[in-house]
């Protein structure tokens, strides 16, 4: 079976977002880039019983390659941000706060510096139907220069070097979403951050948890 590693982290990564409450039931999607490959997940199976053979293989032009399995209808959109950024790994969720904040706003402000930890500004790509060439283009748009997006009417998408990034980024942007939605109920003047705020807690951020003598991943 080809890429049987990457293709159990696709399984784990599926599992951990069902874990932390970042799906319902079998939406969102995950793949990983293995040079002009992309391994991803099925779509409409129950993470709970997914195994590594369900995830399948596709070449960047959406040719099969390996699987029995139908790939996760949103197969372009991975592809396109496969082809418009340096991403390895890619991760997509349909949460509460993320979802519901994409409904009322075009992008989340610098409320909490945690937007820095996904490049600065959160934008929400324009809505388009799931699975379409259109999705893909918004979204590809929305991640330009960034690591993490809404989709209007959608849900989230995070990308990054390895899964493991990539999927660490879903808990961030909905707790920032989450407290920016909390922030807006109260009807209260939202403090915001300057770019120079931002940018100064993302080099303290860069070497925050790393301790000597502790691998790093």
């Amino acid at each position: 079976m080809l890429y049987e590693k990457e293709r159990q982290e696709v399984v784990e990564t599926c599992q951990f977002m069902v874990k932390e409450n970042l799906v319902v039931g079998t939406a969102g999607n995950v793949s990983v880039r293995i040079g002009d490959h992309v391994v991803i997940s099925p779509s409409g199976v129950d993470y709970d019983t997914m195994v590594a053979e369900d995830v399948v293989v596709y070449d960047m032009d959406g040719n099969h390659v390996e699987g029995k399995l139908k790939p996760s209808s949103e197969l372009p959109l991975h592809i396109a941000v496969y082809e418009s950024t340096d991403a390895q790994a890619v991760t997509h969720n349909h949460a509460y706060a993320s979802t519901a904040l994409g409904l009322v706003v075009d992008e989340i402000p610098p409320s909490h510096y945690y937007s820095g930890m996904l490049g600065g500004i959160i934008r929400v790509a324009p809505y388009a139907e799931f699975g379409t060439d259109q999705l893909a283009i918004n979204v590809a748009k929305a991640l330009e220069g960034r690591s993490g997006a809404l989709m209007k009417n959608h849900g989230a998408i995070t990308l990054g070097p390895n899964l493991k990034k990539a999927v660490n980024l879903l808990p961030i942007l909905e707790y920032t979403c989450e407290i920016q939605l909390r922030a807006m109920a109260t009807g209260a003047p939202i403090s915001l951050l300057s770019q120079e705020q931002i940018d100064s807690a993302v080099v303290g951020m860069s070497t925050y948890g790393k301790q000597p003598g502790r691998d790093e991943d």
